[in-house]
């Protein structure tokens, strides 16, 4: 039995459903629109079929791809954002401000590691540098990606019912 090579055209046709479902999933996490992340993905199809051919896995391989251009999303946003602020010269690296934005650091790592549950490990998880994508974060904890938003909801809730009483109290 031989297996005729697929052309392009129909790879493309192949993908548009998954692209489409990853894309639209990974959007709302890295603050870009799903159109955007598919053409990015598409693009770098082009890039790779102009140079490499198809991959061996398509379906793993646009799954890859929208991950990776979201955190690229993620990580420029980031970086623009840091950008926009203020001038460098403001004062923020004076002594004063440095010890009390480290004084609330702590302070807050300090309240997550007080919550109920599995909230300390999943709001570590979120407030890594590593900038998880849900998907990761949900294989860490062993749940699924959908319950991720609630659970995420309830544990943001007790952490400000946490604060709010600590706050109170001084």
């Amino acid at each position: 039995m031989t297996h005729e090579p697929v052309t392009a055209y129909e790879l493309v046709v192949s993908l548009r459903a998954l692209l489409s479902a990853e894309a639209s999933a990974e959007a709302p996490g890295c603050g870009a629109e799903p159109g955007d992340l598919e053409q990015a993905v598409w693009l770098r199809l082009l890039e790779r079929l102009t140079t490499d051919g198809p991959p061996p896995d398509p379906p793993g391989w646009v799954r890859r791809a929208v991950r990776t251009e979201a955190r690229r999303t993620r990580r420029t946003a980031r970086r623009e954002t840091a950008l926009t602020g203020e001038p460098a010269d403001a004062g923020h690296h004076d002594p004063e401000r440095l010890a009390l934005a480290a004084a609330r650091r702590r302070a807050l790592r300090d309240a997550v590691r007080r919550l109920p549950g599995r909230c300390p490990r999943l709001m570590e998880a979120l407030l890594s540098p590593g900038d998880p994508t849900y998907r990761e974060i949900a294989g860490e904890l062993g749940i699924s990606q959908g319950s991720l938003g609630p659970e995420r909801s309830r544990c943001l809730g007790c952490l400000r019912r946490l604060l709010t009483r600590e706050v109170a109290a001084r």
